[in-house]
């Protein structure tokens, strides 16, 4: 088992396979994107993912998250899926939605049977700007589709205020006649994003504004879980919250990151990493290096984020932007 020196056991990977998009949403890619991203060399291949993954797994991995930028535009995700798939994990994914209807029998053939999807907005036109890009239709297609096939759906929404809060009440209401399990996520500064505390919508402002509407009660959450669930009376699906900023929940956290380029990452804000695929090719000892790692994570948001939410420098922060990381 990988524990840290806070005696937190970590059993969840999230694998980045690209940094590449097929959206530009703002909060995630940086205002001017690097050119090239990680071309060639620097990428991880499918046999390097394959192979770093087994000594997670060997480690106590009991989960992986395959995540970008977006991993469904990956030429060999198919390969990669199939080749993870035979490990004892739950194997998930997160996408952004638009090509998901070319992978439903290659999720099926793997036993990938949730899927969380982003989805900044209901309304076409503020998808568009979120986005930048002109897919909602595409997008709340491949949503319906994933349902009518029985797949377990979570999806995504970043609260931006005075851009799509309002439409928390929306999203909201669509778990009325659909399964699904919408999560709201307070907006969270990386590199470049142009992230400002005014725009943050906290957890306490989203429950506020939820129960002006519903009557919703409060759900058992899962031991690890990043968010808090709820449920309206009588809904077929729920809604829960991501308060990374408000509320942080690092106390029980169980996950680690392998962005595209291989470096471990202990923490979505952690300031260090370790460079797993450059020990991978040169033949060291990379569990050693994964332990360690573990061992040397933070309390609390990568140790970096002690100020109040107002008092934050967010161009002071030493990270990468979000794509890069890996959602």
């Amino acid at each position: 088992m990988l524990t840290d020196s806070f005696n937190r056991n970590h059993d969840y990977l999230r694998i980045s396979l690209t940094d590449k998009c097929n959206l530009r949403c703002t909060y995630c890619m940086p205002v001017d994107p690097p050119h090239g991203f990680y071309a060639g060399k620097n990428l991880m291949n499918a046999e390097e993912i394959n192979r770093l993954a087994g000594i997670f797994v060997k480690l106590g991995v009991k989960k992986i998250r395959l995540t970008g930028g977006e991993p469904l535009i990956r030429k060999d995700v198919a390969q990669i899926i199939h080749l993870l798939s035979q490990y004892p994990v739950k194997l998930t994914l997160t996408t952004n939605g638009v090509f998901l209807d070319q992978f439903i029998e290659v999720f099926k053939q793997a036993g990938i049977n949730s899927v969380n999807v982003s989805l900044d907005s209901l309304e076409s036109n503020a998808f568009k700007i979120i986005s930048q890009r002109d897919h909602f239709d595409k997008v709340m297609s491949n949503i319906l589709l994933l349902l009518r096939e029985g797949f377990h759906v979570k999806v995504n929404m970043v609260v931006l205020k005075e851009l799509n809060h309002l439409e928390i009440i929306d999203f909201i209401q669509w778990t009325k006649e659909y399964p699904l399990h919408v999560r709201f996520i307070e907006y969270m500064p990386f590199r470049d994003n142009n992230w400002n505390h005014l725009q943050v919508f906290t957890a306490e402002e989203i429950l506020s504004l939820a129960s002006r509407k519903f009557n919703f009660y409060k759900l058992n959450d899962r031991p690890n879980d990043t968010a808090r669930n709820f449920q309206v009376h009588d809904y077929k699906g729920t809604f829960a919250i991501i308060s990374t900023m408000s509320d942080p929940f690092c106390s029980n956290c169980n996950r680690l990151r392998l962005t595209a380029d291989g470096k471990m990452k202990n923490c979505l804000f952690s300031t260090g990493e370790v460079d797993l695929l450059s020990a991978l090719r040169n033949q060291e000892d990379v569990e050693q290096l994964i332990r360690q790692c573990v061992w040397d994570k933070k309390a609390e948001r990568g140790g970096q984020m002690d100020a109040a939410m107002e008092d934050l420098k967010a161009d002071a922060l030493m990270n990468r932007s979000m794509i890069s990381i890996g959602g």
